[in-house]
């Protein structure tokens, strides 16, 4: 699946989720995701506990992270 078709998989509603990215049709956010993989959970794992999401939605949380990295700055510590 192209980056384009997961992007489309995400959405943002100011009525939803306080305005967060979420995973369309769903209130599970796209930083909800994202801090389950940077913690470990594989995305099998992921998919048995929210049953109602695909494997796409998972990759779609990861190109749209890919893509806010591109416009915004994350502070991280820089050892010298």
């Amino acid at each position: 699946m192209k980056k384009e078709e997961l992007l489309q998989r995400i959405s943002i509603n100011p009525n939803i989720c306080f305005g967060k990215p979420c995973i369309k049709g769903h209130r599970i956010w796209v930083s909800l995701i994202l801090d389950f993989l940077s913690e470990g959970v594989s995305m099998q794992e992921i998919l048995e506990n929210y049953p109602g999401i695909e494997e796409a939605d998972i990759y779609a949380c990861i190109a749209y992270a890919a893509e806010m990295s591109r416009e915004r700055f994350v502070e991280v510590f820089v050892a010298a």
